[in-house]
């Protein structure tokens, strides 16, 4: 019979979840982005839509509501009032039942703390500290300065946001580089404990970016997960989003390499929204093939509950209980 840490280690987790994009504008030009469109060009989500699609989650064993939203310019006079629609959004989703987690890109420290107050976690992605890339494929995107977005996990670190960032692959970079943005994270997680995750995302080609390098090599993702689990602290999970993952046996490779967590997994992936999530309960068959249990999880990880803001902890131990109670494969939409 397997011991419980043995059980424990065969743990695969995943959020049930879904995503709210309250504008799709952005004054960055990544070039391989598939999201954006330019400044001006797009209608906030309205909060009476938003409700629409809450009270369809309600059925669908939802839980988490992931605000993601392309930046509006820190200097731009619509800056305020975007932030506080991000507030707003997550307000009705905590009011509706469920538990937000907001990534909007780079973030005043203001910004931040008011956001706080309506998200029981949050996120950022670091993708690469090398300045290279600033003149590659991210020549036209000011927020993705690396000490920019390094400053933004400090900063969620003197919070105390349950914070979620990670490493988009096979940009441009070099493994010398995945190593370098690996150690700033493990670096800052050690002074605040905040991490809760890190993403280990590869690029695949998708249909509306000016970009045109091809995936990484499973191979390389393979050791690139590798190299995370070795490198940052036991306590920060590995996430691999398995619909970039382009066949079962890597996506098994990658959990044997370390990973344990897949992600937010609902009806569509709005930053690649040319790969769609996998089923749920397919996608536990296949792991259960190789000897690996998927589970839900909440947002926020139980060692990081009473950081979550006290207005906030009525609708978070309902949840935590839930699961505690029956954690199921959950509906995915």
């Amino acid at each position: 019979m397997k011991t419980p840490s043995a059980l424990e280690n065969r743990q695969v987790t995943y959020s049930p979840a879904y995503t709210l994009v309250p504008t799709y504008e952005c004054f960055n030009r990544c070039r391989y982005c598939n999201f954006r469109v330019d400044p001006g060009q797009d209608d906030w989500l309205s909060l009476e839509v938003a409700q629409q699609r809450l009270h369809w989650c309600r059925s669908q064993g939802v839980i988490e509501i992931l605000i993601l939203s392309g930046e509006v310019h820190p200097r731009s006079d619509r800056r305020s009032a975007w932030c506080q629609h991000l507030y707003d959004l997550g307000q009705l989703a905590l009011d509706m039942g469920f538990l937000p987690h907001t990534n909007a890109g780079p973030l005043s420290y203001g910004e931040m703390a008011k956001l706080k107050k309506v998200n029981v976690s949050m996120g950022l992605m670091l993708e690469q500290m090398t300045p290279a890339l600033l003149q590659t494929v991210h020549r036209h995107a000011p927020s993705k300065r690396p000490e920019l977005r390094l400053q933004q996990l400090a900063w969620a670190g003197e919070l105390g946001i349950p914070f979620t960032t990670g490493l988009l692959l096979g940009i441009g970079e070099t493994e010398a580089d995945w190593v370098e943005t690996l150690g700033a994270i493990a670096h800052v997680h050690q002074q605040w404990g905040h991490i809760q995750e890190v993403i280990l995302q590869p690029h695949r080609l998708g249909s509306r970016q000016s970009w045109s390098a091809t995936a990484i090599a499973p191979e390389q993702l393979i050791r690139a997960v590798a190299i995370a689990r070795e490198l940052l602290p036991a306590d920060i999970t590995l996430q691999i989003p398995p619909n970039l993952v382009e066949h079962p046996d890597v996506l098994i490779a990658c959990l044997d390499a370390g990973a344990r967590d897949l992600g937010g997994l609902g009806p569509i992936d709005e930053v690649n929204p040319d790969y769609a999530h996998p089923e749920v309960a397919a996608l536990a068959e296949v792991l259960a093939i190789a000897g690996y249990a998927l589970t839900p999880r909440l947002p926020v990880y139980p060692h990081h509950d009473r950081w979550t803001a006290l207005p906030l902890q009525g609708t978070l131990q309902k949840w935590r209980q839930s699961l505690e109670n029956g954690p199921g494969i959950a509906k995915s939409g």
